[in-house]
This record gives structure tokens, sequence and C-alpha cells, in this order.
């Protein structure tokens, strides 16, 4: 397991971008925590929404929207003890490919990364499996480094066993950026371990804290019963719905 130090590359840096991470307290009790980030007007003209433990993006002034297309979208979905958080519409994606009985990889793998150019934002997405355990999958889907179109993608899946009492404390966490920059350097190497400890609340604070003050938008903190299916969503708003 990676050292538990490496909550420095999101404390550490000024923009993580979107964070993904899968996580299981010492109880048991299993945890998805999301966050967004922006650094123009438009991607930070937004809130989290919960509905019935599912997490949508909303704008904050409905006013002030230039372009939807790839900051509104579902974030967190559930469906018969699958638990899905991604950072844009390949949730629903996720979600149609799982209710006709096909896989989370077969979903992601009819997606490419964003087509934000110059960024070509990566598509990172978590999924909590309890049908049958406890299997926790990610994925990140980024531009090719072999490829200089921005056509060409990268599908990395990376499968767990969060039965496993070794990964109780802790998170393995991905995020969209490796920092600031113009292009934003995409996500690289494999997914990071980062501590989970104490309430829904105090994790959402711990987490709060150490995105960058001046790009932190939103951040919700899902808790999943692993026996009863249950869950339960905390949320931080940077800004408030007009």
């Amino acid at each position: 397991m990676a050292d538990l130090n490496e909550m420095s590359r999101i404390r550490g840096v000024t923009y993580p971008g979107r964070v993904v991470c899968l996580g299981k307290k010492e109880d048991g009790t299993l945890i998805q925590v999301y966050s967004i980030m922006g650094r123009s007007a438009n991607s930070r003209n937004r809130i989290f929404v919960n509905s019935n433990g599912e997490v949508r993006t909303e704008a904050a002034d409905e006013s002030k929207v230039e372009d939807p297309s790839l900051i509104i979208y579902n974030a967190l979905r559930e469906l018969d003890k699958m638990y899905i958080v991604t950072n844009g519409d390949q949730t629903d994606t996720i979600h149609a490919a799982m209710t006709n009985g096909d896989t989370f990889e077969a979903g992601l793998r009819t997606r490419a990364h964003e087509p934000d150019k110059p960024n070509y934002t990566p598509r990172i997405s978590g999924l909590f499996d309890l049908r049958n355990g406890t299997k926790a999958r990610l994925s990140v889907i980024r531009k090719s480094a072999f490829d200089d179109t921005g056509n060409v993608s990268e599908h990395h899946f990376y499968e767990y066993d969060f039965s496993e009492p070794c990964f109780c404390g802790k998170g393995l966490a991905v995020t969209t950026y490796m920092g600031d920059g113009n292009p934003l350097p995409s996500f690289d190497g494999n997914p990071f371990a980062v501590p989970i400890k104490g309430s829904s609340d105090e994790i959402a604070d711990f987490f709060w804290a150490a995105l960058d003050s001046d790009n932190k938008v939103s951040l919700a903190v899902k808790e999943i019963n692993p026996s009863t299916g249950k869950s339960s969503v905390t949320i931080r708003n940077k800004f408030t719905k007009v």
C-alpha cells in the first residue's frame, strides 16, 4: 500500500482539479469522496445538490451559465448495491451499462477523455460493487501520450477487494490534473493513498481544507453501510444557489 503522506498530491498543489476517492473507515463503513474545482467563472458557478443519495451539479446562478456541456452532470448515482462516482456524464453511461447487465469497464470503454482542447481533461470514475463482496474499481481515461491530435484515449482500470483489512482507514484517490498550468497537466500514474478517519463531517472537513481556497467549488462525501447498502451524503459548497 502506498504511503499515506500522498495526501500532499491534493493539499500540496494549487489545482488538482476533480478528485475521486474510494475509501473505508476503521469500522468498515465505505466512503466515496468527490470534489470539484474551477478556474473560470463558468466552472466555478456550481453547487452540489443531493437527491436521495444521488448527487448532481447545478449552476449556482443560472443567469451566468456560459456552457453547461461539461460542468452540469450527475456525479454520484446508485443501482442495486452499486455506487458510482465520476467527474462527468460517464456516470450515466456506467449506470446504463450496468442496468443492462454489462460492466463498469464495458460502459467506460465506449467513452473517451473530455474534448476540452488543449487540456483534454481525463474522465475519472469509481465504483463500489456490493453484490458479491466488497469490490472497488477506479478508472482513468486520458489522452494518449503517443497522440498529438487529441483523438486517442488510454483506458486505465484498477480493481480492489475492499473486504481486506489492509484498506481500513485508507482511501485510494485519482485526480484530473497534477497541478496548475496551461495546458493543465493530466493525472499520471496510479491511484494514491489518503487517510480516511472520523465521521462524514470530519472527512468532508479534512478534504475541503486540503483544497486550494481560491479554486475549490464543491465536495461530497457519501457513507455506505456495506451490510445494509444504506447511504448518506454530506456536502460542502463554496457558493449558494441564487
